[in-house]
């Protein structure tokens, strides 16, 4: 990753895929800190470079409006819950004629590719949340952009010692990932509690994990910017 906001390094991408590479995956948009991936970019190269791209779209679904075509897309994977869809069901998209191996075998459903009795109930559920969901999106876009952009502009003129994590422009809109150095984060949160506050220390994919954030350290962070606890 460079410039520790989260963008993959596309030389360093092009520079790691060689013969024995067949698919390349990479987040649409960062859970944690909220980057958006220049995905048309990497698209463009695994594409000259002959290999598969897959893109998980769980976060960015519901939040960026998604052309697979124009994006170059292959393969995406998106998760309801995260389009106020039912919980436990997901969607694969396959471009036409990609084959792969199933995982799951013993019968044809999933137009032969995942066996198994269909969750109908949970797949229409996620059929109508991300109908409801594309409707509404540059409405519901444009609030939490405005209250993202003034969240912003309010901590950081009124605090010095706070760190914003992550691109502010090529961003998810309701995304804010700040670090408080020297700030216990267990305590921050029980303040913010009592002020009716909602956040988190980590992604709820660490929930139970006292490490610094990998995502953080990842994008080279210190660990006084990226730890939960002090």
């Amino acid at each position: 990753m460079s410039m520790k906001i989260g963008f993959v390094d596309l030389e360093e991408l092009k520079n790691s895929i060689n013969n024995q590479t067949i698919l390349v995956s990479i987040m649409f948009a960062n859970n944690e800190i909220g980057t958006i991936q220049p995905i048309k970019e990497i698209s463009k190269i695994t594409r000259e470079a002959g290999v598969l791209f897959h893109t998980d779209c769980v976060q960015a679904v519901g939040n960026v409006r998604i052309n697979v075509e124009e994006y170059g897309i292959d393969l995406l994977s998106m998760s309801a819950h995260k389009f106020y869809g039912p919980k436990g069901v997901g969607a694969l998209y396959v471009k036409k004629d990609v084959e792969f191996e199933r995982i799951q075998d013993g019968g044809h459903q999933e137009r032969n590719k995942r066996a198994g009795t269909e969750n109908v109930a949970g797949i229409v559920g996620l059929g109508k949340a991300i109908q409801i969901a594309d409707y509404n999106l540059e409405n519901y876009n444009s609030k939490l952009i405005k209250l993202r952009n003034y969240f912003v502009r309010e901590i950081t003129g009124k605090y010095e010692n706070v760190k914003i994590n992550g691109d502010l422009k090529q961003r998810l809109p309701g995304n804010i990932n700040v670090s408080f150095p020297g700030v216990d984060g267990e305590e921050l949160l029980l303040k913010l509690d009592g002020y009716g506050i909602c956040a988190s220390a980590g992604s709820a994919c660490s929930s139970g994990s006292s490490n610094p954030s990998h995502v953080l350290a990842a994008i080279g962070l210190d660990d006084i910017y990226s730890r939960r606890f002090t």
